[in-house]
């Protein structure tokens, strides 16, 4: 068998070695001769799977080591026979710090009080569930909107985008793109927002329209965006107006790179009956990198911003950003990942 596989996937060098041809490349760089004969495509965001790549190839199933599948043409791929696996809820707890680290951030630097606020939070699945827990035991009161577990749940715990949209002081971002959410966050979605509400994308750039944004930034509070339009080459006029940047780097925690990491040699390991790894994970050699568990309990909010920011540094990697917004893939592909952190 022959796997091709993006050699920026963390701790995958040498596990499929044992049972297959494994052939590493740059995510961007894979082509069609490289899949002619190769059984398995392991991929991270960066490769586009579709007909031109795909057309003619053996490639039988394509394991992505990400939370989302909009790089990947569904409808052609189970049209031609090809299995496709995602790696769901695998960066919601780096997601989750990143959100929390962020506003915090934010807030203490702009003296903004956020006892008693509302968070909006507009997706609630793996990520959006764990920014409610983190929100809930932080003392937020808590919106959410979530069409599609209203139907299946019941709509008793959830509300309407608007109502959301009129309530929030912090609407946070975390629902995957598609054709219902390409550009859901347009004019109108921030003319109904709150004066001075704090905007935080980490889902998808395409969700957000570039130019609302930017002509409603005087009326918002902190802009906080990792995911980015026409990623790697990101609107650096929108980067300059807004108080936190960051290169879709949300989910680059330790954790979720090795629960990545795990769930796409298991997907493979599964479909081609290769035991050895039905439970692959990567082990955490260094202490350091250890997730840690938070005691939040009867902390004033600067207390909390210390200690979010002591485990995870935002404005570090906002820096980073900003002077090298050119650099985008390469601060990505260079990241340290962080460790998580829990209550």
């Amino acid at each position: 068998m022959k796997f091709v596989i993006d050699q920026a996937i963390p701790f995958i060098k040498g596990v499929f070695e044992p049972y297959a041809q494994a052939v590493y490349k740059d995510g961007t760089a894979i082509t069609r001769d490289d899949l002619i004969d190769a059984d398995a495509l392991i991929i991270r965001t960066r490769t586009r799977c579709n007909a031109e790549l795909l057309e003619g190839t053996a490639v039988k199933i394509i394991s992505t080591a990400a939370i989302g599948t909009d790089h990947i043409d569904m409808a052609w791929c189970n049209e031609h026979g090809i299995f496709v696996q995602n790696a769901p809820g695998c960066n919601s707890g780096g997601v989750m710090n990143y959100v929390f680290s962020a506003l915090y951030g934010a807030a203490s630097r702009e003296r903004i009080p956020l006892a008693g606020a509302t968070i909006g939070i507009v997706g609630a699945g793996h990520v959006g569930s764990r920014i409610e827990n983190m929100a809930r035991h932080l003392g937020f009161k808590v919106l959410l909107c979530d069409p599609p577990r209203a139907i299946e749940e019941g709509p008793a715990q959830f509300v309407d985008l608007d109502h959301l949209l009129a309530e929030a002081d912090v609407v946070s971002l975390s629902v995957p793109l598609n054709a219902s959410t390409q550009k859901m966050a347009d004019g109108e979605f921030f003319d109904k927002m709150k004066f001075g509400a704090f905007f935080i994308n980490t889902a998808r750039g395409e969700i957000v329209d570039d130019d609302a944004l930017l002509a409603a930034i005087p009326k918002l509070g902190p802009v906080i965006i990792d995911t980015w339009n026409n990623e790697p080459d990101v609107d650096v006029n929108l980067m300059a107006k807004i108080t936190i940047a960051t290169p879709h780097i949300a989910g680059y925690s330790h954790q979720g790179k090795q629960r990545a990491t795990a769930a796409a040699v298991r997907a493979v390991a599964r479909y081609f009956k290769i035991d050895a790894l039905y439970e692959f994970f990567p082990v955490t050699e260094i202490a350091e990198l250890e997730a840690v568990k938070l005691n939040l309990s009867g902390l004033t909010q600067g207390e909390i911003t210390s200690v979010f920011q002591y485990n995870y540094p935002i404005f570090t990697d906002d820096f980073m950003f900003r002077v090298n917004p050119e650099k985008f893939d390469e601060l990505r592909h260079l990241y340290r990942y962080r460790r998580e952190f829990y209550i």
